[in-house]
């Protein structure tokens, strides 16, 4: 099979194509024929050698890729939920830039026609992500007030939609740009970061989303009611710095489960929740290499789609 593949750390020009075995797959997962997957700051992240701590990659070459939407083409005999044919999404076990990957079974879910793969196969990871971030870890509740940074990013407008289908107040941080954007998406205030320090405006809110590496968490915890929480994807040790300050720290760990996907699917199908895709790339190497250029600017909006097949 056709496939994008890493075969050491390095810069985007390290992604190569090349033709792979396909992927064998256990009683516990499906094989995928994959219609469309996507691009995320982990993954050029892991393709740099940013996170070997935390997603180390055991054995070159690597293909790289977590979002999956497709056409399940073999299915392991305890899965029992879907079969041979059945349009899916989720998330991938092997890597999904290729023309086929394997999913565990419990991290996919049936797709409906009405949904285009695209869509789909952008959605995922950002999606559960978010979910983990304001649902489990930060346990929102109605009518609370949450402050979402890189509002306009992959996360951050997953999170905005699913903040407010929860009636929170939503503020959100975003570049001048962005925020008609960000309010198009519910964001109730928008504060440009480029101009404004956040710290200096907000005020008594119950809950961060700190979705920004580097970010100071003095200010993150200074906007906090007492009391408050900071739910971090970036920063590992945020219990520990929080706790100075009399609030909460939670480092976001995603264990997806199948439902999450399901409720998710729910929501795009009603058309509450929708995936903004900025650009589509072909699976090819000059193609690969421009979007990991591109994300790694920062200043996507949304997500960056990979289209495999038509």
């Amino acid at each position: 099979m056709r496939a994008i593949t890493i075969h050491g750390y390095g810069d985007p020009d390290v992604l190569e194509e090349q033709e792979v075995t396909e992927p064998a797959f256990n009683d516990n997962q499906v094989l995928v024929e994959v219609v469309a997957t996507s691009v995320n700051p982990v993954d050029s992240n892991i393709r740099a050698g940013l996170v070997q701590e935390v997603f180390p990659v055991h054995q070159f070459p690597h293909i790289l890729g977590l979002d999956l939407a497709g056409v399940v083409k073999e299915v392991g005999a305890a899965v029992k939920h879907v079969k041979r044919g059945d349009r899916v999404f989720g998330l991938g076990s092997s890597g999904t830039y290729a023309e086929y990957a394997v999913a565990e079974g419990t991290q996919i879910a049936k797709l409906s026609s009405n949904l285009s793969f695209n869509e789909a196969g952008a959605l995922p990871a950002v999606a559960l992500t978010a979910w983990h971030s304001l649902f489990r870890y930060g346990e929102l509740k109605e009518g609370e007030r949450v402050l979402i940074h890189g509002g306009a990013g992959g996360v951050g407008h997953i999170a905005i939609q699913m903040a407010k289908l929860t009636g929170a107040h939503v503020i959100a941080t975003a570049s001048s740009r962005n925020h008609e954007f960000i309010r198009q998406l519910g964001a109730d205030e928008v504060i440009d970061y480029t101009a404004v320090d956040f710290s200096a405006v907000v005020r008594d809110v119950d809950m961060v989303l700190d979705f920004i590496v580097g970010l100071e968490q003095e200010r993150n915890c200074k906007v906090l009611k007492k009391g408050g929480r900071v739910v971090s994807i970036v920063t590992p040790d945020i219990a520990d710095i929080t706790r100075a300050y009399d609030v909460n720290g939670k480092f976001v760990i995603v264990d997806p489960k199948r439902e999450e996907l399901e409720q998710i699917h729910e929501w795009m199908q009603d058309q509450r929740l929708k995936v903004h895709i900025s650009d589509i790339f072909p699976l090819s190497e000059a193609a690969l290499r421009m979007a990991h250029t591109q994300i790694e600017t920062k200043h996507t909006r949304g997500k960056l789609g990979i289209q495999i097949r038509e």
